[in-house]
């Protein structure tokens, strides 16, 4: 009799994850490296939020919660739902998780049986397909390329909707390439979800405030009402907020969704930590001024890592319309040999030789499921940026 699961042979550690780790380590032994593998804000959570955890440490709000949150923040999620998307949830409608991870995983783990296929647009947040996995779903990736901006096409998700589909995983602005949606290429998915009642949508928009220039973000249930009974609109505090290491995510949605993912919560984590739940509230009703310059700093962030990328021989880099990446295309790459002679056989060879010959350290882009790409997150400083950047440069120069 084997020890290990089987269901743990069917997924794979985090490549980002991974990526960061082997990033912290070279460091640790004294080398020169630049890690762009995080997908986490470089600036410290508000003020205000701090003050508000504090206060509810002093308040002696330790204790266990509500399994799914606690009644002040999921009023406060909804009156950020009304208010921002125009989407009417009550409290019974709203879960709260430990982090948006949990709130995904929550869901899927009380939806799918085997059999049941899962939609995902490629490139992907590298946990989807793995979480389907874990739920016993089948994960059906579908490649949005460079040609049409890292979007899915209305004609791409009708193509890929059969009887099995039971859900559609959209995130926009999207992890890995930033891309995202505009009201006309989001309408176009929804009219192929309308003819297609059996199937789901699950929308991550842990992104929604971080958009550039003049894009407006939208999210499936806001552009089409007649799927809000069939869609899970989730979002978190961590990326607008810096609030990653908190791990507050939250989710809108159908009653006996909401109730069956509070099951699957009740017997795995419990609540989530009730010290966070307080400055996720604060968050939510706080002021909302820093939300502004932080698109700004992202923005500039965006364009010096877009213009400078594109500079480097053999590397395309489409400018995306938020998140903090982007996921340049490096194709005239592929087949060359490094300086220090590496094979650049693909795109994970490429960001391995990259990391041992420069000290920048990125995510290879089989790992989104799109290749030969490579995602960088420009979420640290500009002098930062245009040190990895040069470094780049002068690594893609050096291919023969």
């Amino acid at each position: 009799m084997a020890f290990l699961s089987d269901t743990l042979a069917r997924v794979k550690p985090s490549p980002t994850i991974a990526v960061t780790t082997k990033a912290q380590e070279l460091k640790a032994q004294g080398r020169d490296i630049i890690g762009l593998g995080a997908g986490e804000p470089d600036f410290d959570t508000p003020e205000n939020i701090r003050n508000a955890a504090k206060a509810a440490i002093d308040a002696g709000k330790t204790r266990y919660t509500a399994v799914d949150g606690i009644p002040e923040l999921k009023k406060a999620i909804c009156a950020k739902f009304l208010r921002e998307n125009g989407l009417t949830y009550q409290p019974n409608q709203i879960t709260v998780g430990t982090g948006g991870k949990q709130i995904l995983y929550n869901a899927l783990m009380a939806t799918c049986n085997p059999g049941d296929e899962v939609i995902i647009p490629a490139p992907y947040w590298v946990s989807y397909p793995d979480m389907v996995l874990l739920a016993g779903g089948t994960p059906v990736p579908v490649v949005a390329g460079i040609e049409t901006q890292f979007k899915l096409t209305a004609a791409q998700l009708e193509a890929a909707i059969t009887p099995k589909t039971k859900w559609f995983i959209f995130n926009s602005p999207s992890n890995p390439t930033g891309a995202g949606y505009t009201e006309a290429e989001l309408r176009a998915l929804t009219d192929v979800l309308m003819r297609h009642p059996h199937v789901w949508i699950m929308s991550d928009d842990m992104y929604e405030h971080l958009v550039f220039d003049d894009f407006k973000f939208v999210t499936p249930a806001q552009i089409e009402p007649g799927l809000y009974d069939r869609t899970l609109t989730c979002n978190g505090t961590s990326k607008a907020y810096a609030m990653t290491g908190w791990r507050i995510g939250y989710a809108g949605g159908p009653v006996h969704l909401i109730k069956a993912m509070g099951t699957i919560q009740s017997q795995s984590t419990s609540n989530p930590c009730s010290v966070s739940q307080y400055a996720a509230l604060e968050a939510l009703n706080g002021t909302q001024d820093y939300l502004a310059p932080h698109r700004a700093l992202f923005q500039r962030r965006r364009d010096l890592v877009v213009d400078m990328l594109n500079q480097a021989k053999g590397v395309t880099c489409p400018k995306p319309e938020g998140a903090f990446y982007v996921y340049p295309d490096i194709s005239g790459c592929i087949g060359k040999t490094s300086a220090a002679g590496t094979l650049i056989k693909d795109d994970e060879a490429f960001a391995s030789a990259l990391l041992e010959e420069t000290g920048v350290a990125v995510v290879f882009g089989a790992a989104f499921g799109l290749s030969p790409n490579f995602r960088v997150s420009y979420a640290t400083s500009e002098a930062i940026l245009e040190d990895a950047c040069r470094r780049i440069q002068d690594f893609c120069a050096g291919l023969k």
